[in-house]
Order: C-alpha cells, then sequence, then structure tokens
C-alpha cells in the first residue's frame, strides 16, 4: 500500500510538473482581448517598453491595440515561433502573412518563425506569403483598422467575437 500511494504521488508530482513546464510567461492572458496565452503560445508576443514595463498579448494583433494604447518607446519585440512556442526575437524573424491556418485575433494569420527554411515549408503546406517584421506590423494595424470600420456599435473586442 505505502508502495501504491509514493507511486501515486510521483505520478501526481510528475503530472503538474508537466503542466507547469507548458505554462507560459506571465501574464496568463492577453491583456487586451482575455484569451489564455498558453493556449496560443505559438502565436504570442511580449513587448517590452524603455521604461521597463511590458505587455504579453495573445498575438501581434494585440500587440497592435497596445502600442495604440500606450504610445510609449518600445525596446523590444518578442514572439513565439510556431513551432516551438519558444520566444524569439520578432524583429529578426521570418513572418508568414496568410494562408489557410485560420489566425488569432484577425481575418489573416500572421506567423513568426525563427527559421526561414521553416517558414517556407509551412507556406508549402498552408500558403501564405513571407514578409518582415515591420511589413507583419503594418498589414495588423490594417486588419485592426478594416475591422473597426466594419464593427457594428454593439460589438466589442474580446475573444467573444469570432467573426474575424
Amino acid at each position: 500500500m505505502k508502495k501504491l500511494c509514493i507511486a501515486v504521488l510521483l505520478l501526481v508530482s510528475l503530472g503538474t510538473f508537466c503542466l507547469a513546464a507548458d505554462k507560459v510567461e506571465v501574464p496568463d492572458s492577453c491583456k487586451h482581448c482575455g484569451m489564455d496565452r498558453t493556449k496560443f503560445a505559438h502565436s504570442r508576443m511580449i513587448v517590452t517598453y524603455s521604461d521597463g514595463s511590458s505587455t504579453g498579448t495573445c498575438s501581434i494583433n494585440c500587440v497592435v491595440t497596445d502600442l495604440k494604447e500606450t504610445k510609449k518607446e518600445v525596446k523590444s519585440f518578442q514572439v513565439a515561433d510556431y513551432n516551438t512556442k519558444k520566444l524569439i526575437d520578432a524583429k529578426t524573424a521570418t513572418w508568414v502573412i496568410g494562408g489557410t491556418k485560420k489566425g488569432v485575433m484577425t481575418k489573416t494569420a500572421k506567423w513568426a518563425f525563427a527559421e526561414k527554411a521553416d517558414a517556407a515549408a509551412f507556406i508549402k503546406a498552408n500558403g501564405g506569403t513571407l514578409a518582415d517584421f515591420d511589413e507583419t506590423l503594418k498589414a495588423a494595424e490594417r486588419d485592426k483598422a478594416d475591422r473597426a470600420k466594419s464593427m457594428k456599435p454593439q460589438e466589442h473586442k474580446g475573444h467573444g467575437d469570432h467573426k474575424m
């Protein structure tokens, strides 16, 4: 019985450790839309400002919202590599805009890759076009502006509106 209890404790501890290992850095949810950043670990971003503050979002699309609201000088942008979910420098990442994979908080998907070969493989399988960070940020800004023009007064931002 004692061995069984120890085995159960080990399994529970291992399960808890594995869940914690899969969890992303704080915050748990996107400040702007409330989406779970662990669930969207493949598209999440962190913006660090020159004053030392930072914001964690679910995607580049919510980064656009943050930049408009804070109007602070940006020190760095980090984005998750689509395949590994590890944070990389968003400015040096290879981005893919569009394709058949549904985007996060947008009609037009935007994915980041640490390696250009991974982005090319993604395009071969799912479509889309290669882009750099500046092009991708501008595309996200256009998407946000287009969405704002088409929204009805009673609609609001957030993860509850999945009509994107």
